[in-house]
């Protein structure tokens, strides 16, 4: 492979890969992940068609898809009172699932590269009041990791 993709383009490639999991039910991971790279980066596909999967991208969409109600239930608790999940944009859910795989389950991906790569995609594929509304969330959660986090080292 020619090129080297940076975490942000996996990132990216990821939310391409999640969000049409979420509507078509017959989609397999693999699937989502190929159209995924063919969006952008057709350029690692070769000429018979081998495909290269970043290892971080199969990780991220694995573990999105495996964590998928532990990461909803988060989300959930952190909406107003008599919001629930499905009144979300898909968008901005998919989004903040990524983030929130990271925040929790990924060990040598700082909180904060989490949370800004994820107003980046928000920038990038939904609106200014999306963006704040996943920063405000993603905050939120990340000062409650840190909290925790604090009180298990003392």
């Amino acid at each position: 492979m020619s090129k080297e993709l940076s975490r942000h383009e996996i990132r990216k490639m990821a939310l391409q890969a999640l969000f049409p999991l979420d509507f078509n039910k017959d989609l397999t991971k693999q699937d989502a992940i190929m159209h995924a790279i063919e969006l952008e980066h057709h350029e690692l596909i070769d000429e018979e068609q081998e495909h290269f999967v970043p290892v971080y991208l199969d990780q991220l969409v694995a573990g999105v898809c495996h964590y998928k109600e532990a990461l909803d239930e988060v989300i959930q608790s952190h909406l107003k009172s008599g919001w629930k999940i499905q009144r979300l944009s898909k968008m901005d859910v998919t989004i903040l699932r990524i983030a929130l795989y990271e925040m929790i389950y990924v060990d040598n991906v700082p909180n904060r590269v989490a949370l800004n790569e994820a107003i980046e995609l928000a920038k990038t594929f939904s609106d200014d009041q999306s963006r704040k509304f996943v920063n405000g969330i993603l905050s939120t959660v990340n000062q409650e990791l840190e909290t925790k986090a604090s009180q298990v080292s003392e």
